[in-house]
C-alpha cells in the first residue's frame, strides 16, 4: 500500500466519529434550545437554528483532518 492510501478503517472511523458527535453536539443543541423555548424564552430559537450547521462541521473538521493526512508526506 503506497504512504498516501486510506483504508477502509479511516473512511469507516471519519463517518462513525463525525456521527456520533455530531450527533451529540446538534442533539444536546436541540434540547437546550426546546427546553429554552418551552420555558417561554423565544431566544432559546439561536440554538435549536444553529445545532444542525454546527454539528456538520464537526464532520467537516475530521474530514479535513484526514485529507490533510493524505498529502503531507511522511
Amino acid at each position: 500500500m503506497c504512504a498516501g492510501m486510506i483504508t477502509r478503517g479511516d473512511i469507516l472511523w471519519l463517518g462513525i466519529a463525525s456521527g456520533v458527535t455530531g450527533g451529540i453536539i446538534g442533539g444536546s443543541m436541540l434540547g437546550i434550545g426546546m427546553d429554552l423555548m418551552a420555558n417561554g424564552q423565544p431566544w432559546g430559537l439561536i440554538p435549536i437554528i444553529i445545532g444542525g450547521p454546527s454539528s456538520a462541521i464537526i464532520g467537516w473538521l475530521l474530514s479535513r483532518r484526514l485529507a490533510k493526512r493524505l498529502t503531507t508526506p511522511d
